[in-house]
């Protein structure tokens, strides 16, 4: 399914035009597990199955095992996504997120599973021809200029880039991609187009992703939970600028 439809607007400059733009889609997820509804979120119609599943384990939503290769989509008026699992959905500490869409998390503790951000280490210049690279390959913001993007790079290249309507979204898609394709994350740098709120965060967190970089700010939380993890956070990445708030010893300038 498109991330985007097409249709006729009216442009006004000086003189007034009829033309063809485009739109991006707006979709409501209904996630049910073992068939029963238990959350609804909004979101890009794309990347579903890796959006569900970054969902879960970023979230950790579901204690036990589940199986995403079971997982069961359906598209009409709603996208309708069935989890077969064998453990038990914990939902306690749902939090309303800073997202523009309105989107949710779980007070769950920051848990790593013994993973530990891995010590690499990346040129700035190497930073600055990865964002910019990032930025290129966000064909969807770049069609619409309504749309948040999110990649992992192993610091050469992107392994994956996910696009949404909401930022946390785009993390879960590009997160979600690689638990699918069994990529481990603690030597790898996650780009975002975002701003870094603490939950955009503690998603990395969770995954050991040792560096976090953004075109937008940090808050402070988020700085605070970077420096107790280990987590290189870097913002305002605009052309040859950044700022690093956080274990600046993985950048060599």
């Amino acid at each position: 399914m498109k991330g985007y439809i097409k249709r006729e607007i009216l442009k006004v400059t000086k003189e007034l035009n009829r033309e063809e733009d485009l739109i991006a889609v707006e979709k409501r997820l209904r996630l049910r597990v073992n068939g029963q509804e238990i959350l609804k979120l909004y979101c890009s119609p794309t990347m579903v199955r890796e959006l569900v599943a970054g969902f879960i384990m970023t979230e950790g939503i579901i204690e036990g095992s589940w199986c995403a290769e079971r997982m069961e989509i359906s598209y009409g008026d709603d996208i309708v996504v069935d989890v077969p699992a064998e453990g038990e959905v914990n939902l306690e500490g749902a939090t309303i997120t800073s997202g523009c869409v309105g989107g949710i998390t779980f007070d769950h503790s920051l848990n790593t599973e013994g993973r530990k951000p891995s010590d690499i280490s990346l040129g700035a210049g190497q930073l600055r021809e990865l964002f910019q690279s990032f930025q290129r390959a966000s064909n969807l913001y770049n069609l619409t200029g309504c749309i948040h993007s999110a990649a992992i790079s192993d610091g050469k290249s992107l392994i994956v880039l996910a696009e949404d309507i909401g930022r946390h979204n785009a993390v879960d898609k590009a997160i979600g991609y690689c638990f699918l394709e069994n990529i481990p994350l603690n030597d790898k740098i996650i780009l975002v187009s975002g701003r870094l709120s603490s939950e955009m965060v503690s998603k990395c967190i969770r995954w050991a992703i040792p560096v976090v970089v953004s075109r937008t700010a940090p808050t402070a939380l988020s700085v605070s939970l970077a420096e107790k993890n280990h987590i290189t956070l870097i913002g305002f990445m605009r052309g040859i600028r950044f700022n690093i708030y956080t274990h600046p010893e993985r950048v060599r300038l």
